[in-house]
């Protein structure tokens, strides 16, 4: 269960500083909409949202048939957004990264080393709050 791999989720956002992270096609208009979705679901879980950070494909390299794919499998970010997010989240002094897009247990792994803090995807939020 997500719950015992990650720590019981409530408890280690509450009264955390969070970062919100996503990677979104260069098409979809929902991004706010999403990120205020992720927003609300931190908060339900004691966490204060300090930032968000977000990359979107197509804009740039690869074109639109590549637009739902990991700019990396490592981070799913490029990687020098992957060092934007990491900057940020060391200059907020986040207690932890949330993203919107689901992550593998290895990207969580890579981008927490990178970010400095414990990293998870939308979809542990809400299995945590199921």
């Amino acid at each position: 269960m997500m719950g015992s791999r990650l720590g019981h989720l409530s408890i280690r956002m509450a009264g955390a500083d969070v970062m919100l992270v996503g990677l979104f096609s260069a098409k979809d208009k929902q991004v706010d909409a999403q990120l205020d979705s992720l927003e609300a679901s931190v908060e339900a879980l004691g966490g204060r949202v300090v930032g968000r950070q977000i990359q979107r494909r197509g804009v740039s390299r690869g074109g639109a048939e590549r637009m739902t794919l990991p700019l990396s499998r490592r981070t799913l970010l490029s990687s020098g957004k992957a060092r934007e997010v990491a900057d940020a989240c060391r200059s907020a002094a986040v207690a932890m990264a949330v993203f919107v897009n689901p992550l593998t247990e290895h990207q969580r792994d890579v981008l927490g080393e990178l970010f400095g803090c414990p990293v998870v995807g939308g979809d542990d939020l809400i299995e945590e709050l199921a």
